[in-house]
C-alpha cells in the first residue's frame, strides 16, 4: 500500500489524465442510461409468467393494454360527452399500433355518470411501449370540462421511470449542498471540503456510464437511477473524508510525498476493509434471482467497486497535486483534538462503561417493539406521487368501474389443461369437479367460470348447454374460457390487499394434485412467487454476509470478540431501525398516510447497511488497534481512538444521512422508504452503538478484546 501511494505521488498528472479520459467517455453514456431503463425490476422466471404466456398464446389475450379513462364536469351535457369520447376514438383510427381499440360507445357498462373508459391493447410488453404513448399524448386532447387521460400499467412503469429522475434530481439538490455545508464543518476549508463532493459525484458518472453496457444483456429497472447515486455518493464521500481527514493530520509535519504514503497504507487500508465489506454484503442480493435485486446487486457492487478505485487512486493523486495547499480557503478554525468536545465525550463513556453500554441498549431494544406488527407489500401503483395523473385516474376509473370483491390484488386466474379436448364427458366432469371445489372454499369470494357466465349451476345442464345452446348465448363464453383443450378460471378471494392468507391460499391449490394439469397465474400468484423466492433465498444471503464479514473483520484485527460484537451490534441496531419504519409509514406518523412497508426495504436496508456500518466500525477500530500497539493499554487507546475518529465518524454519517435521507423528500414510495431507512439505520449505528455501546464493551472487556484462539495481538506485536 505505501508503495502504491508513492507511485501516485510520482506518477500523478498521468492518473489524473487516466480519469479525466474515463470521465469523459462513461460520463457519456451514463446520460444515455435514463433511455435504456424499464419496469419496476419484479420479474421472476415462474409459474405466473409461464401462465401469462399461455393466456397471450391460447386464450389471446393481450400482452399489456392502456386505459382512456374520460371525465366530464357536471355542466357538460351527455350529448357533449359521447362527442368527445367519439372524436377522440375517430383521432385513434389510424393508430395501428394497437391490436385492439375498444371504445366505451361500443360496449356496455363502459359509461357511468361523469365518467367512462376505452381500451387499447397491444402484444408488446408494457414496459416496450414508449413510442406508442408518446403518440397517444400527441393524439389526445383535452377540452373545456372535458378530460381524457392515459393510465394502466404502460403508463405507471413511465411515470415511474419520469418520476425517479426528478426524485433524483430533488435528492441531488437537497443533499449535495447540506453535504458541502457539513464538509465545511469538518474540515474548515472549501478546498478539502469539495474533494469528497468531486469523487463522489465521478464514481457515480463513471459507475452508470458501465451500468449502461450491461443493458445490451440485462433488464435494467428504473430504480437503478436511485440506488446507483445513494450508495455511490454516501460511500465515496465516506472514504474520501477518511482520506483526507488523515492526509491533513500527515501533511502538518511529513513532505507530501511522505504524507500520501502514510495516508494510503493507513486509511487506504480501511476503505479496502470497508469496501469489502458494503461489496459482500452487496453481492448477498446474488442469491435472490428477481431482477431489480440483481440489478441493485450489480449497480451497488460496481459503484463500491469504482468507489474504493477512485479513493485509492484518483483522490491521492489530486491531494499530490494540491500538496499543502489543501488548507487554503480556510473558512472556520478546526479545534484541536486533545481540546475537543470528542476527548471529553471519550473519557465520559470510559469512565462510565456500564451504565452506557445498559442505557444505549435500553434504547436499541425499545426501537424493536413494533417490528412484529410489519406487512411487507410489493410496490404497486401507489408507489408512484398521489397526485400523478395516471395514478389518479387509475384509482378513479377503480372506484367507478370495478367492485371492491373484483379488484385485480384479489385475482387468481387458473389454466387447467385436460389430455383431451375439454367438452369429452370425462374431461368436463374433472373440470366441474375442480370448480366446484374451489367454489366451496371458505376463502373464495367469486369464480368467474362458464358455470356464473351462462348463469348455470346444475352440471348436466351446462354440458347441454355448451354442447347444444343458442350460439348467440354460447360464443362470448366458449371465446373467453375455452380453447380445446384449456379452461380458464378466474377466482377473487375474500382477503384483504397483499394478504399472507391469499399466497398460502394460492401455494396451497398450485400444489394439489387436481387430476389435471394446472397453471395458475394473476396478481396474487406474482405476489406469492416474489415472497417464496425472498424468503428462501434470502437467508443464504445473509449467511454469506454474515460469515465474510466475521472472517474480514478478524483478519483486519486479530480478534474473535471485536468481529462477533459488530455482527451483534449490527444486527440489533438494523432490527431497530425496521421498528421505527414500521412506526412512521405503516403507523402513519410524521403526516405521513398509514402504508405497507415495500417487500425491497428489509433486504436492501439490511445488505447496504450491514456494509456500510462496517465502515465505521473499521474507521474506529483500526485507529484503536494503532494505538494500542503503541501503548499496550486498552483503555487508553479505546480513548484515543474514539477520541481521532468520533468527528470523522459523525461528519461521515451526518453526510450518509443527509445524501440518503434527502430521499425522504421524494415522491416514489419504496425510495422514500429506502432513503429514510438508511438514513435511520446509519444515524442509530454512528451515534448509540459505533460512539457508546461500541466504546463501552471495548472498555469492559479489556485486553480480551485482542485475543484470537491463544493468539494475542498485542504480545504477538511487541
Amino acid at each position: 500500500m505505501q508503495k502504491l501511494g508513492g507511485s501516485i505521488y510520482r506518477n500523478r498528472k498521468w492518473v489524473l489524465l487516466i480519469w479525466i479520459a474515463a470521465i469523459l467517455f462513461f460520463g457519456l453514456f451514463a446520460l444515455k442510461l435514463p433511455t435504456v431503463l424499464s419496469g419496476n425490476g419484479f420479474e421472476y422466471k415462474g409459474e405466473y409468467n409461464q401462465t401469462r404466456k399461455l393466456l397471450e398464446k391460447k386464450f389471446e389475450q393481450p400482452n399489456s393494454s392502456i386505459i382512456l379513462f374520460f371525465e366530464r364536469e357536471k355542466t357538460i351535457s351527455d350529448k357533449d360527452f359521447k362527442q368527445f369520447i367519439q372524436d377522440t376514438f375517430k383521432r385513434l383510427s389510424n393508430f395501428d399500433s394497437a391490436r385492439e381499440i375498444i371504445s366505451p360507445i361500443d360496449r356496455k357498462g363502459m359509461v357511468k355518470n361523469y365518467y367512462a373508459y376505452g381500451l387499447l391493447t397491444f402484444d408488446k410488453k408494457a414496459e416496450s411501449l414508449g413510442e406508442e404513448i408518446s403518440k397517444l399524448n400527441n393524439t389526445l386532447k383535452n377540452q373545456h370540462g372535458l378530460k381524457v387521460t392515459m393510465t394502466g400499467e404502460p403508463i405507471i412503469v413511465q411515470d415511474l421511470n419520469v418520476a425517479s429522475q426528478e426524485d433524483l434530481a430533488k435528492a441531488e439538490m437537497i443533499g449535495l449542498p447540506i453535504a458541502l455545508v457539513v464538509l465545511i464543518l469538518a474540515f474548515g476549508g472549501l478546498i478539502a471540503a469539495a474533494l469528497p463532493i468531486v469523487i463522489g459525484v465521478v464514481s457515480i458518472l463513471i459507475t452508470m456510464g458501465t451500468v449502461y453496457f450491461f443493458s445490451y444483456r440485462v433488464d435494467l429497472t428504473i430504480f437503478i437511477l436511485n440506488i446507483v447515486p445513494m450508495i455511490g455518493l454516501a460511500l465515496s464521500i465516506d472514504f474520501a473524508l477518511l482520506f483526507i481527514n488523515r492526509y491533513k493530520e500527515e501533511v502538518q509535519q511529513k513532505s507530501v510525498e511522505e504524507a500520501i504514503e502514510i495516508t494510503v497504507r493507513t486509511a487506504g487500508r480501511s476503505i479496502i476493509f470497508s469496501g469489502l465489506c458494503v461489496f459482500i454484503g452487496l453481492s448477498g442480493l446474488w442469491f435472490i434471482k428477481i431482477d431489480i435485486f440483481q440489478n441493485v446487486a450489480l449497480g451497488g457492487m460496481l459503484v463500491v467497486l469504482i468507489s474504493v478505485f477512485s479513493a485509492l487512486t484518483f483522490l491521492p493523486a489530486l491531494l499530490a497535486l494540491l500538496g499543502k495547499n489543501i488548507n487554503k480557503l480556510s473558512v472556520i478554525r478546526v479545534t484541536e483534538q486533545k481540546n475537543s468536545i470528542w476527548y471529553r465525550f471519550a473519557q465520559n463513556v470510559m469512565n462510565h462503561p456500564i451504565i452506557m453500554a445498559i442505557l444505549a441498549l435500553a434504547i436499541l431494544l425499545a426501537g424493536l417493539i413494533p417490528v412484529k406488527q410489519m406487512i411487507l407489500a410489493i410496490p404497486g401503483t401507489d408507489s408512484l406521487p398521489a397526485n400523478y395523473p395516471s395514478r389518479v385516474a387509475l384509482e378513479k376509473f377503480q372506484e367507478q368501474f370495478i367492485t371492491k370483491e373484483k379488484r385485480d390484488e384479489k385475482k387468481v386466474t387458473i389454466v387447467l389443461q385436460t389430455n383431451g379436448p375439454v367438452m369429452e364427458r370425462k374431461n368436463f366432469n374433472k373440470i366441474s369437479t375442480i370448480i366446484h371445489r374451489i367454489e366451496k372454499d371458505k376463502l373464495v369470494n367469486i369464480v368467474n367460470s362458464p358455470y356464473s357466465a351462462a348463469g348455470i349451476r346444475d352440471e348436466e345442464q351446462l354440458y347441454h348447454f355448451l354442447q347444444h345452446g343458442d350460439i348467440s348465448l354460447l360464443s362470448p363464453i366458449k371465446d373467453y374460457f375455452i380453447r380445446n383443450d384449456s379452461i380458464l378460471i378466474e377466482v377473487y378471494l375474500n382477503t384483504e390487499k397483499h394478504s399472507a392468507k391469499a399466497r398460502d391460499w394460492v401455494d396451497d391449490w398450485s400444489h394439489k394434485n387436481l387430476g389435471v394439469q394446472s397453471f395458475f397465474g394473476g396478481p396474487i400468484k406474482f405476489e406469492q412467487e416474489i415472497f417464496a423466492e425472498i424468503y428462501q433465498k434470502a437467508p443464504y444471503g445473509l449467511l454469506l454476509i454474515v460469515m465474510s464479514t466475521l472472517v474480514i473483520l478478524m483478519a483486519a484485527f486479530r480478534s474473535i470478540l471485536i468481529p462477533l460484537k459488530a455482527i451483534l451490534m449490527n444486527v440489533l441496531s438494523l432490527s431497530c431501525t425496521f421498528g421505527i419504519i414500521v412506526w412512521i409509514f405503516q403507523q402513519g406518523h410524521f403526516g405521513i398516510k398509514p402504508v405497507d412497508v415495500a417487500l425491497i426495504l428489509p433486504v436492501f436496508v439490511f445488505t447496504l447497511v450491514f456494509g456500510l456500518s462496517m465502515d465505521y466500525e473499521v474507521f474506529l477500530i483500526s485507529r484503536i488497534q494503532e494505538f494500542y500497539l503503541q501503548t499496550g493499554d486498552n483503555t487508553l487507546a479505546t480513548i484515543s481512538g474514539l477520541t481521532f475518529t468520533s468527528k470523522i465518524i459523525t461528519s461521515a454519517a451526518a453526510i450518509m444521512i443527509v445524501v440518503t435521507g434527502a430521499f425522504a423528500f421524494t415522491g416514489v414510495m419504496p425510495v422514500k422508504q429506502l432513503g429514510v431507512g438508511i438514513a435511520i439505520a446509519i444515524f442509530i449505528d454512528a451515534t448509540i452503538v459505533r460512539m457508546v455501546l461500541v466504546p463501552a464493551l471495548m472498555r469492559l472487556l479489556g485486553d480480551w478484546n485482542w485475543w484470537l484462539f491463544g493468539y494475542h495481538f498485542k504480545r504477538q506485536q511487541q
